[in-house]
């Protein structure tokens, strides 16, 4: 029997709350590039070992580092001066059973394949330099499809989630995903993918603040800057009314100076993203696993992207959580909202958790013995299934970040 516990969380609604605030840093900040490095190389290094070995080894490769360049972005064109400095690093598996793996080859080249698809005004053989210290590690961790039972858990580690979404989180992911969307990238190429979104909900409404990289070489001038920068206020206000009654308002690149002649006074990049100037980042410093950074929520500090999709609870759990979450709340009748958390002991199988909690807030007329059977019931499937994570993991299903 699984240490299943179903409980009743005494705390406000979130929608109750007077004060909300969500965040979210678009594909193009350097925080969730790194985040987006680190999630590709490990696919890629688990495609090499499953090719070569039927299963994957153990790698861990969650800790990139972006070190940010300079450039001189002016309006009609500019250049990168300096290139983005990328730093693989983590454990890898470049030897096993006899064979030599290419480990540093194929890492570098998801690394680059990756920023190709996603910082699509970055040129990366000449604005970025990526190396590669993944370090060597051991090769006995084998894929769970190629084993009897559930792998052992590698640490004494939690992951928590919560469903559903609140209006204001839902604007927020709804945002950026719309301005980083292949298809607004077409109909407004000067937009870059470096997009922050702040949203707040002081009681009933909802102010979101937005910072938004723009490319140089697609604005002639300041007017044309600026027109976009207006027309950006008005799409994503729409959007919002879209998933909210509330009055909304919206604020794009605050600090922009519209008295400044020059380029100086307006978020100008090169490439779209402030890693080409000044910003730097790193894996697990932005998004949690369901894609927000929520402080009126539980969430785990841990990095997700890059983790091996094995026995690594630290992302696992984290990912397993949100699912778990969202299926309470999209099918068991009478659940408000649920908070899920899932506590693992090393060397334990990581399907059978310390503990696995869900704490709820129930809608009127709803007492906990109208629902608890069935939460317990869809969490125990969630962790009986628990590969279908591993799976949607290597395949790239699975947001991590």
């Amino acid at each position: 029997m699984r240490n299943i516990i179903v409980e009743k969380l005494n705390q406000t609604p979130i929608e109750e709350l007077d004060i909300e605030i969500v965040e979210r840093k678009g594909i193009g900040h350097p925080d969730s590039i790194s985040d987006g490095i680190a999630e590709s190389v490990s696919r890629a290094l688990c495609k090499l070992y499953i090719d070569e070995f039927g299963g994957v080894l153990h790698h861990n490769t969650d800790e990139v580092q972006i070190t940010a360049g300079e450039s001189y972005p002016i309006f009609g064109g500019g250049e990168v001066i300096k290139p983005i400095d990328i730093l693989l690093t983590g454990r890898g598996v470049s030897e096993h059973q006899g064979k030599k793996l290419a480990v540093d080859r194929v890492a570098i080249e998801a690394a680059k394949k990756y920023l190709d698809e996603n910082i699509i005004n970055l040129n990366v053989e000449s604005d970025a330099v990526v190396e590669c210290k993944i370090g060597h590690g051991s090769g006995d961790l084998v894929d769970v499809f190629k084993r009897d039972g559930a792998p052992s858990s590698n640490d004494t580690s939690f992951g928590v989630s919560y469903a559903p979404f609140s209006e204001v989180e839902n604007v927020v992911l709804s945002t950026e995903e719309l301005l980083n969307s292949k298809s607004f990238k077409k109909k407004y190429p000067a937009v870059g993918e470096d997009i922050k979104v702040m949203g707040l909900r002081d009681s009933d409404k909802i102010t979101l603040t937005i910072g938004c990289a723009m490319v140089s070489r697609h604005l002639n001038n300041r007017d044309e800057y600026i027109a976009i920068r207006e027309e950006l206020k008005d799409i994503i206000l729409d959007l919002a009314t879209q998933n909210t009654e509330r009055e909304a308002e919206v604020f794009i690149n605050t600090a922009d100076n519209d008295e400044a002649k020059g380029e100086e006074g307006y978020y100008l990049t090169v490439t779209g993203t402030s890693a080409e100037m000044g910003d730097d980042g790193s894996v697990g410093r932005g998004n949690r696993a369901n894609g927000l950074i929520t402080p009126n929520r539980p969430m785990s500090m841990e990095a997700t992207s890059g983790k091996n999709p094995i026995n690594h609870v630290g992302k696992i759990y984290n990912i397993l959580s949100s699912e778990m979450a969202n299926d309470i709340a999209n099918n068991v009748e009478g659940v408000k909202q649920v908070n899920i958390m899932l506590l693992s002991q090393i060397g334990k199988p990581i399907d059978q958790p310390k503990a696995a909690t869900s704490q709820l807030i129930l809608e009127n007329g709803f007492k906990m013995d109208d629902v608890s059977k069935n939460v317990a019931s869809i969490m125990d499937r969630w962790l009986e299934d628990i590969s279908i994570i591993t799976e949607n993991v290597v395949k790239g299903k699975a947001r991590t970040f």
